[in-house]
């Protein structure tokens, strides 16, 4: 199994270098559901693929599933409603809890007890964040009561079609766009990607391959303006968090606050995907390989492998 980071490829484009030098025989399907209406306009990622790229189409699939089936229409529309209010609630509460952290790491101490205070209170953080996660999950499990996928038929003649584009491929792109619409697509459709097969991802399709999806970008000009836990990915990639545009979205420079993003996420690698950038985890390896670049808890970024 390889499995391929890259930075965005607006700019710089190296989809097509990269999937080339897998040597691959073959169809390769392209996902690019997170475009949703622009899904079809995909006739230059297909270029980049030598004509062989076959779009899965989820987007597209999961409009015709909106249309035909209601009472899943219904159940799908009161989630997203749901989890917008949870969000809401979950950015007021991280809002103060970070706003707490900030102004504990900014308190000068002269004795020991100013380090404790620092780790309870980003351990308060975390605690918003598993909150979060964990009426996330039971959210799921209510929608999937309610109008579970695998009692609709349209749900599942498109999963048969999907399952069976895959099985001729002999490789899998994931681009970017809307990341809450990628990971719809990719969890109503139950798509499965073979271990085997490879995949190469960027933007919103490689934090899509993660197991925590965070969204981030410390220059929103309102609203909250800490990292926010999103969802969970598709877990091909577990311990790493991806972060796209992380130049442009981070402010890199303020190690204190880069220290403070890493230490809530102790158990990922926070990783870079800046703009030409390549990540290879090659034969099912989920290690950070040599040369990838991450925030590392002092809040400096470091090299995987630098001495």
């Amino acid at each position: 199994m390889t499995t391929i980071l890259l930075g965005p490829q607006r700019f710089t484009t190296t989809v097509g270098a990269t999937v080339r030098s897998l040597g691959l025989d073959g169809p390769i399907a392209m996902i690019n559901s997170g475009w949703e209406e622009r899904e079809s306009e995909d006739a230059e990622l297909a270029g980049h693929l030598d004509g062989r790229g076959v779009n899965l189409r989820l987007h597209h699939r999961m409009m015709d599933v909106l249309e035909k089936d209601e009472h899943f229409a219904a159940a799908a529309l009161l989630f997203r409603d749901r989890q917008d209010e949870l969000r809401a609630f979950y950015g007021i509460r991280l809002q103060a809890a970070i706003d707490a952290v900030q102004a504990v790491a900014h308190r000068s101490s002269l004795h020991a007890i100013g380090p404790v205070a620092l780790e309870s209170a980003v351990e308060a953080v975390r605690a918003v964040d598993a909150w979060y996660a964990a009426e996330l999950d039971d959210l799921y499990r209510s929608v999937r009561a309610t109008a579970p996928p695998d009692e609709s038929g349209t749900i599942g003649w498109h999963r048969g079609e999907i399952g069976a584009v895959l099985d001729g491929c002999a490789g899998v792109v994931i681009a970017g766009g809307n990341v809450r619409t990628l990971l719809r697509t990719l969890r109503v459709f139950n798509v499965e990607i073979r271990p085997e097969l490879p995949v190469v991802a960027w933007s919103a399709g490689a934090m899509a391959l993660t197991d925590e999806v965070v969204l981030f970008h410390d220059h929103a000009p309102h609203g909250v303006t800490a990292a926010e836990v999103f969802d969970r990915g598709l877990g091909r990639l577990p311990g790493i968090i991806a972060l796209p545009h992380a130049k442009r979205r981070l402010r890199l420079e303020e190690h204190d606050r880069m220290s403070i993003m890493a230490r809530r996420f102790p158990d990922h690698r926070l990783t870079l995907l800046d703009d030409g950038t390549v990540v290879r985890f090659p034969d099912g390896a989920t290690d950070l390989p040599a040369g990838a670049r991450y925030i590392g808890l002092d809040g400096h970024v470091a090299v995987v492998g630098a001495a």
